[in-house]
């Protein structure tokens, strides 16, 4: 394994890399919570991407790439190895079928597509990080997500960059392939849409914008909802039975419902606090920890499994420390 410094030589030598040496990065992630990098580098050439990742990974050292930070939680401590970031934000149209690349912001995409009248991704107006991670995760809200609208993603194996088709990604609900193969990396996306009249989809997008920020205002450090919300279908029995039919929605039971019974609306740990308003909102008041945050998320997931016998399964990543038990 190299050292850090001989690492960073290696990187420095990529044509197009931005490099730098302890970088805070709770300056990369909406909670506003993370120590420092040993090694940061980011570009917007796809090839320098792939340079810098065969360059890290070949030199030993742990390595992790990073979107936009809305959903990621880093340890107070930071992280010892190399972080990378794909910025490149181009979108392209041609007809219906738009392209986009994976570091470009999910909001820009949305407001790209409704300015050309394009019908599909409106839904998702509002959904903060960048339309790789949206990729990842399969984003979406009102009934909605953007596999419907994935044609292909192209991506990067660790040996060549591939394209794979809508079916091969194997969404599902805030699921896809690239959660199971954490060394692919997402660089692209085609989309196909259909014509609207684009008046009507920003009146759509602005609605829902306008509830979102009420529920998640731009200022406020958190990731959103916390926890996945849960498919009715899968419940075990007894806990579905329990459920009343009025907060079902799509066929999901929103994670709020179970966090509301166990009395998590307002509980907090240090600076970190669950919303009085929403209990599937948990967020940083400012000077919060990694620590507690983590404290405070498996207090909740114990408190839902010993009244429901449900794993809450979280939406954010980890890194720099292991996912919460």
């Amino acid at each position: 394994m190299l050292s850090t410094e001989e690492a960073q030589e290696r990187l420095a030598a990529i044509p197009n890399l931005t490099i730098s040496r302890n970088e805070p990065l709770y300056r990369h992630t909406r909670f506003g919570i993370g120590g420092p990098a040993d090694l940061y580098a980011e570009t917007s050439s796809a090839e320098t991407f792939v340079c810098a990742l065969d360059a890290a990974r070949a030199s030993g050292i742990e390595t992790v790439v990073i979107g936009g930070g809305t959903n990621l939680i880093v340890a107070d401590q930071g992280f010892r190895g190399i972080v990378l970031r794909y910025r490149a934000q181009r979108l392209e149209s041609n007809g219906t079928c738009v392209r986009a690349d994976a570091g470009a912001e999910l909001q820009d995409l949305v407001d790209f597509t409704i300015a050309l009248g394009l019908k599909g991704l409106e839904t998702l107006a509002g959904i903060p990080g960048s339309v790789g991670a949206a990729i990842y995760g399969n984003a979406g809200a009102y009934g909605h997500s953007i596999s419907e609208r994935a044609v292909s993603v192209g991506f990067y194996d660790g040996a060549q960059i591939r394209t794979i088709s809508n079916g091969e990604c194997q969404f599902r609900y805030r699921e896809s392939i690239f959660k199971a193969r954490k060394e692919w990396v997402i660089l692209s996306t085609e989309l196909l849409l259909e014509p609207a009249d684009a008046g009507v989809l920003q009146k759509t997008a602005t609605g829902i914008v306008t509830v979102r920020n009420q529920k998640f205002p731009v200022t406020m450090k958190c990731a959103g909802s916390i926890f996945k919300n849960l498919i009715v279908s899968e419940l075990p029995p007894q806990v579905a039975t329990v459920v009343p039919a009025t907060v079902v929605r799509e066929g999901k039971v929103p994670a709020a419902w179970f966090l509301e019974q166990v009395g998590a609306k307002g509980l907090r740990r240090g600076r970190i606090q669950v919303a009085t308003y929403h209990a599937n909102l948990v967020y940083n008041e400012g000077g919060g920890t990694a620590a507690d945050l983590c404290a405070l998320i498996a207090d909740l997931k114990r408190r839902v499994q010993e009244r429901f016998g449900l794993v809450l399964e979280e939406e954010v990543q980890y890194v720099g420390m292991e996912p919460v038990q």
